[in-house]
This record gives C-alpha cells, sequence and structure tokens, in this order.
C-alpha cells in the first residue's frame, strides 16, 4: 500500500494558479517517514475524473484528492468518486448538521446550492475541516479534500495522524551521493546494479547533467534507503570509483533525511 495524489483544477492545468500540494504532501509524508509513490494532474473534466478514480479506487494505494468538491458548476470530483464507485450521491447527515451550523453562524441562508457541499457518494465517511467546517469525504483509502490550502493540509494531517499512525516509520530513509566529474550512466552501470544487489533496502539513484559555462559535464551517483545500508554502500561506491581512477567528489549539499 502506497501513497498516491490526485491534484484537480482547470486553473492548475492552464498554469493559471501554481500547485502547491504537491510539495506539501511530500512534506507531511517525509516527516512521518513515508514518501509519496505517485502523483496526477487532471483538469476539471468529468469523464477523465471518473476514468482515473475507477482505476485507482480498485488499487491499494492511499490517495489524497485536491479540488473540485464544491458545488459550481466546473465543481465534479464528488459527482466523479460516486460515478467511479457506483454509489448515489446523497446528504450526508454529518456534514449536513456541520454546514447549517457554520451557515447560520454567517448569518447565511442556506440553500439547495449550500447543502450541495454535503452531497458525498453513500456511506462514505467525512474529513473533518478545521478551518472552516465543511468537511471532505473518504471513499475506501481515498481522502478527498478542497483545493485550497488552508484547509486541505490540516485535513491531509488528520487522516495521517488518524488513520495510518501505525505506519509512520520512526527511522526514516536516507540518501548520499558522490558527484562523478567527466563521465556517464553507462559506464556507472555494472557498478550501480551490483550496489541494488547487495544492499537489497536501498535503491540507487543517478542524475547526470551535460554541464555548461560554470561546471562540467557529470553525474550525481547516491543511494536512498534504509539508513544502516546507505552508509555501507554509498563505500563501497567509493571504493571502486577510487579503484577505477574515476574522478568524484562529495557535493556540498548534506545528504538528505
Amino acid at each position: 500500500m502506497g501513497f498516491g495524489a490526485i491534484i484537480i483544477g482547470d486553473e492548475i492545468i492552464r498554469g493559471k494558479r501554481k500547485d502547491g500540494h504537491f510539495a506539501k504532501v511530500v512534506e507531511l509524508l517525509a516527516a512521518r517517514g513515508l514518501t509519496l509513490d505517485w502523483s496526477l494532474y487532471l483538469g476539471d473534466d468529468r469523464p477523465r475524473l471518473v476514468e482515473t478514480l475507477r482505476r485507482t479506487l480498485a488499487g491499494d494505494a492511499v490517495v489524497f484528492s485536491f479540488g473540485g468538491i464544491g458545488a459550481t458548476p466546473d465543481d465534479h470530483t464528488r459527482q466523479a468518486a460516486a460515478e467511479a464507485a457506483g454509489l448515489d450521491l446523497v446528504l450526508h447527515p454529518e456534514a449536513e448538521r456541520n454546514i447549517r451550523l457554520r451557515v447560520a453562524e454567517a448569518k447565511i441562508a442556506v440553500s439547495a446550492g449550500v447543502l450541495a457541499l454535503g452531497e458525498f457518494p453513500r456511506g462514505c465517511e467525512i474529513v473533518p475541516n478545521p478551518f472552516n467546517g465543511i468537511p471532505g469525504f473518504s471513499l475506501g483509502h481515498h481522502y478527498f479534500v478542497p483545493g485550497f490550502p488552508q484547509m486541505a493540509w490540516p485535513m491531509i494531517e488528520w487522516v495521517l495522524d488518524t488513520h495510518y499512525a501505525d505506519r509512520f516509520v520512526a527511522r526514516p530513509d536516507i540518501e548520499d551521493a558522490v558527484i562523478v566529474w567527466d563521465n556517464n550512466e553507462s559506464s556507472m552501470l555494472p557498478l550501480m546494479l551490483r550496489i541494488e544487489r547487495d544492499y537489497p533496502r536501498i535503491k540507487v539513484f543517478s542524475l547526470p547533467s551535460l554541464g555548461d559555462e560554470t561546471i562540467e559535464r557529470h553525474l550525481e551517483l547516491g543511494v536512498r534507503g534504509d539508513p544502516q545500508q546507505v552508509g555501507l554502500a554509498m563505500e563501497e561506491i567509493c571504493r571502486e570509483l577510487t579503484r577505477l581512477e574515476i574522478d568524484f567528489a562529495k557535493p556540498k549539499k548534506n545528504p538528505s533525511h
């Protein structure tokens, strides 16, 4: 069971607004020793949303969906989730209570449009919204929250801390790397394959750069994963690069946690 994110909205797809959800989900997961496995950006297109949600609902990932749960014509996420799951869209009793309380405090008339904010797939659970009380909802391991960061991010934190605390990692993965000068990935491939074979709890990565007028061509070669194996794997990489008389150096940045 991994973690995924679906970020919805024409305003993001068309570049009218800059997305911040991707980076924030990565940050919230990392703080708990977890990682994001995949992310999708989708416009406000109901058929495409239905198709995507049918596929993800059939999987076993924990999915955070941002945006499109309002009641305006360009909001399709609630309807798409219901259709993808083969469920009716109904007014959730607890959501209705929260909405009526909110509009009473704001001295706003209760209307069908306002109550539509609480129409979710039948049988789902709500995700509390500490910002204004108008909730999101969950369907299996899918959690649907508004597109507003002030609302969405505390809601995602609540989901993680309430439902997935047993998966938090006390010693999260770390990474370390070296800069290999004037070389290429193909020449490093035998070493990378051997390291992944001998250290099954880490992943090897390589980030090539063509260089420019300020820095020569190089390759960032590193490992990511179990803290105990990262150090051992990097020691072996450095020994092999030294044996092969390949020029390398530690990057200026510190290993990330």
